[in-house]
């Protein structure tokens, strides 16, 4: 299911930079040329189709996002190494008193 929702997210986002690479800008851009798509419309009604399919895929791709994201925190989750340290303190050093050092075997001072 997320592979699938991924794909469409990428072929969305590539969609999304081809309207908006197609758009006229104020400083003419790459919508180069008479103004209209092929003698298909006028300059105003390629101005308003071509925002509303950015508007549209713009939708699509924020969409796309939040369903990825809500598929990540769905996912399988692996544990932590937290998870897996007992949760008890440390127990205290027992209250034996401590062995005495062991007499040296070789005499000191001879």
């Amino acid at each position: 299911m997320e592979t699938v929702v991924l794909v469409i997210h990428l072929l969305i986002a590539m969609a999304l930079v081809g309207v908006v690479l197609i758009q006229k800008s104020e400083g003419g851009g790459l919508g180069m040329g008479g103004g209209n798509m092929g003698g298909m419309m006028t300059t105003r009604g390629s101005a308003n189709l071509l925002t509303r399919a950015t508007a549209l895929l713009a939708a699509a791709f924020f969409a796309t996002s939040l369903i990825l994201a809500i598929l990540a925190g769905n996912a399988s989750r692996t544990d932590s190494i937290f998870d897996r340290v007992p949760a008890a303190a440390p127990e205290a050093p027992s209250e034996a008193p401590a062995p005495a050092p062991a007499e040296p075997s070789v005499p000191v001072g001879e």
